[in-house]
Order: structure tokens, then C-alpha cells, then sequence
């Protein structure tokens, strides 16, 4: 009996229209929200050319704002993981793809180019952190290969279970061959992954329940190699000289199609398989990518970790306390809370400015509180507005765990010169580096003085010159 067609164009269809509904629905509570994926090339290949227009009508379809970035075939490999890394920090983008093969005229080390890409943006599922969790069957925490990841969808189709079963892979490649058989393991089944130099390749295959090839020779595979009622997964895609087509030539896979229908249970087209399946998992990826940006921007206590305080007594001095301390990188905090890499300005370890643009993002989520310490008497120990403040915005976050910032304003130079207070706080409750913040912080400051004493000296020399001179 020939075997069932598994038609990867239709169940494709299917996933694309799932993905769709999710897209819509998260436009439904996000109004101003849409999943970001960028495509990236280097050079100009047909085939590439091909491969993407497919995956950018395919997003299109689906709600996704996909982008084309394009590089020349003389890019070198600096400026192709520049591009990559300003992708990264871009937070309205949620999935990256690099275009393989890297069309350039110069070597680019493209294992390197891949590991360029944030892992949480990976939905290539190619970079060794997205591998490595594969191959250790997080399958839940990581981003599964696009290609083995349709494969497993259309065995699914079968109604098959895979536990159990004999598997076998052809081909090992990073791509194709290597997760699919991660995959195929953790769903339970027995896999053996055959390639170049398996003996009596004939006899493995003849022992698969299910087998999936992808090594790229055209028509390898021949139907008697076949176990009866096998499940056949072709993922190859090679051309073969037909006199009869007005190109000369067609699209084949690795199997003999003609020949392994007659044996198999279930076996996929080439093309018109793997191929469809490949592009709707790409767009699944990133729709889950999205998901998972959302999951994160949602509302709750931010994932801090406090520096514990090594109180002494008697108690020592504030610029003894301040040096004494080793602050967290800037950068670090503002990961911990939220903010976006393309958010924050940094200047140095320890200070930063937000970008204004921030509060775009973070209108739709609700207003906190806020706690105004207005101007006291300092006491005798020296406790007054600054210590009051920190002390307290201390006890709501390190203690009580709560959300929580001290908002205060640039010291005047009279801590500088000794004839006031520290307005950075005091004791255990300042803030550190002391010697920076009492100084000048990111120098807005200074850019205000400096403006003030020019328009100052502009008024002084007109003054000075039309008092002086005659009108002539």
C-alpha cells in the first residue's frame, strides 16, 4: 500500500494561522506591541534571496514586524557582529536571523557570527547556549532548530507516539542532524545518527521505524533500504538534470521518492515537506520569543540581589563606610530592574542615565507610590533629608522586598568645600561612590554652569561695551 503524503504546505497553513490569532491577541492587551524579527545577509545570493522573501511574507502574514538588514558582499566580519550586536540591544526586536551562508569576500569565522547573537534572541536555536540546553534536554529554555523542530511536528501529524521507537538520522550537521537527534531522544525514542563513515549504512536504515535524512546527496536513500510502514522525514533539498523541465533540471531530496513510498507508512514531498514546516517553526520561535519579552515586562517585584552591609562598631567614618564598599556594576542593576540595555546611557561603572523613551514602554503598567521627605532640622548625630531618604528607601527594598528608588537631587559644591553637610547621606545610609556624586555625577551640572557663565559674560561685555563706546 503506498504510503500517506504528510503535506508540510498544509500543516505549515495550520501553524501560521495559530501563530496569527496569538499575534492578535497580544495586540488585544498590548496595543502598541508587535513581535520584532530581523533578518540578517551579507552579500546577494538567489537562494538566500529566496529563502528570505519567504520568511518575510510569511511574518507579514502573521503580524510580525520583520526587518531586512542587507550588507555588501564586502563587509568583514567586524562590521557583520557589529550589526548583529546592535540587533541585540535593540528591544523591539525579539528574534534574529543570520542568513547562512555569509556571502562576503572576506573569511568570516562564522561559528563567532552566531555566537554574536543573544541567546534569547536566537530563534535560529543555533548558538552554543541553545545547543547546549538541547543536548541536555531543557527542551523548555531554549529555542529548538527550526528544521528538526518541523520535523518533529510533522511526526507528530503520523498520531505515531515516538516512544520506544527506533529512530534513525542521516546527516550531522548543526543545523539538521545533531538536534534532530537531541530531539528525537528526549521524545523518547532510540536514535542512531549515521553519516560519512557508518558501515553498511543500508542495514541501519533497514532497522528505522522512523528516519529523517539530511545529508544532501540527491536520491541516496533507495525504497528497499526501507523498513516496512516507516515514517520518512526528507529534509533534503538538491537538484537533479531533467531534460523534461524547460530549467533543465528539479528539486529532489536525499531519498528515492518513487521507490520509498512503496515501503514507508508516511513520507514527505521534496519539495513541498519540510520546507513550509521549516519557515512556520522560524515564526513560531519568534512569536514565542515575544511571549517571553512580555512575560518579563509585566508587573512585580524585580530580582535583586542586595549588597549585605558588614556593620562594625563603634561605627566608622562616612568616607571609611563609602570606600568600603564595593558598588554593583550599574549595568547590573538596571538588568535587575527591567531596563533594556538600549535604555540606559552609561558613564562609567557606576552611573547612568535613563532615556526618556523608557516611559513609553512602561506607560500601560500602574503608577507606584510616592514619598516625599521634605526639608528637617538635621539632629545632633547629623541625620537630615539625604539619610532620612536612603535610610528609608533602604528599609523598603532590602527588608521588605518592596519595589523601590531614593530620588535625590544633584549636591550643591558647599559639601565640596566643607561648609555644609554630605548630601550624600550618611553612616550605612549614603550614597556611594560619595567622592563622585558629591563632585559632578554625569556633569549636567557643570553644562548648566558653564551656559550660565557664558550668557553671564555676554550681558557683562554688552553692557560694559555700549556704556563705553558712542553708538558710531
Amino acid at each position: 500500500m503506498p504510503a500517506q503524503i504528510i503535506c508540510g504546505k498544509t500543516i505549515s497553513a495550520q501553524v501560521r494561522g495559530r501563530l496569527k490569532e496569538e499575534v492578535e491577541g497580544m495586540r488585544m492587551t498590548h496595543p502598541n506591541f508587535k513581535p520584532g524579527l530581523v533578518v540578517l545577509q551579507v552579500g546577494d545570493r538567489d537562494d538566500s534571496n529566496l529563502y528570505i522573501s519567504m520568511k518575510l511574507k510569511a511574518a507579514a502574514e502573521i503580524g510580525i514586524n520583520a526587518v531586512h538588514v542587507k550588507l555588501p558582499r564586502t563587509a568583514s566580519e567586524n562590521e557583520v557582529m557589529r550589526s548583529v550586536m546592535e540587533v541585540n540591544k535593540d528591544s523591539k526586536v525579539h528574534g534574529l536571523i543570520v542568513q547562512l551562508p555569509l556571502d562576503s569576500i572576506h573569511t568570516i569565522n562564522t561559528e563567532r557570527i552566531i555566537n554574536t547573537v543573544a541567546p534569547e534572541k536566537d530563534v535560529d536555536g543555533l548558538t552554543s547556549i541553545n545547543a547546549g540546553k538541547l543536548a541536555r534536554g531543557d527542551l523548555g529554555e531554549c529555542f529548538i532548530p527550526c528544521t528538526p523542530n518541523g520535523c518533529m511536528e510533522l511526526i507528530k501529524q503520523t498520531g505515531v507516539s515516538l516512544a520506544g521507537k527506533r529512530a534513525v538520522v542521516i546527516g550531522r550537521s548543526k543545523i539538521v542532524g545533531a538536534p534532530m537527534h537531541d530531539l528525537l531522544l528526549w521524545n523518547h525514542a532510540t536514535v542512531m545518527t549515521c553519516h560519512s563513515k557508518t558501515a553498511d549504512l543500508a542495514s541501519e536504515v533497514g532497522k528505522a521505524d522512523i528516519l529523517v535524512t539530511g545529508i544532501g546527496k540527491p536520491e541516496m536513500v533507495r525504497g528497499e533500504w526501507l523498513k516496512d510502514g516507516a515514517i520518512v522525514i526528507d529534509c533534503g533539498i538538491n537538484t537533479i538534470t531533467d531534460n523534461s523541465r524547460p530549467s533543465g533540471k528539479r528539486v529532489v531530496g536525499d531519498i528515492h521518492y518513487d521507490s520509498a513510498k512503496e515501503k514507508a507508512a508516511f513520507i514527505t514531498p521534496v519539495p513541498g515537506g519540510v520546507g513550509p514546516m521549516t519557515v512556520a517553526m522560524l515564526m513560531q520561535n519568534t512569536v514565542l520569543s515575544a511571549k517571553h519579552f512580555l512575560r518579563a515586562q509585566e508587573p512585580g517585584i524585580w530580582h535583586i540581589n542586595y549588597t549585605k552591609l558588614n556593620l562594625q562598631r563603634p561605627v566608622p567614618s562616612d568616607v571609611a563606610i563609602s570606600r568600603s564598599c564595593v558598588p554593583k556594576p550599574i549595568e547590573c542593576l538596571a538588568k535587575e530592574i527591567g531596563l533594556f540595555s538600549d535604555e540606559v546611557e552609561l558613564y562609567g561603572r557606576t552611573k547612568a542615565k535613563v532615556q526618556l523613551k523608557t516611559i513609553d514602554r512602561l506607560q500601560a503598567q500602574p503608577d507606584g507610590k510616592y514619598v516625599v521627605v521634605t526639608g528637617i532640622t538635621p539632629t545632633p548625630l547629623g541625620e537630615g533629608k539625604s539619610t532620612t531618604t536612603i535610610g528609608l528607601v533602604q528599609a523598603l527594598g532590602a527588608h521588605l522586598k518592596l519595589n523601590a528608588f531614593a530620588c535625590v537631587r544633584q549636591p550643591s559644591q558647599g559639601p565640596t568645600f566643607g561648609i555644609k553637610g554630605g548630601a550624600a547621606g550618611g553612616g550605612y545610609s549614603q550614597v556611594i561612590p560619595m567622592e563622585e556624586f558629591n563632585l559632578h555625577l554625569t556633569g549636567d551640572i557643570h553644562a548648566i554652569t558653564a551656559a550660565n557663565n557664558l550668557v553671564a559674560a555676554a550681558i557683562d561685555a554688552r553692557m560694559f561695551h555700549e556704556a563705553t563706546q558712542s553708538d558710531k
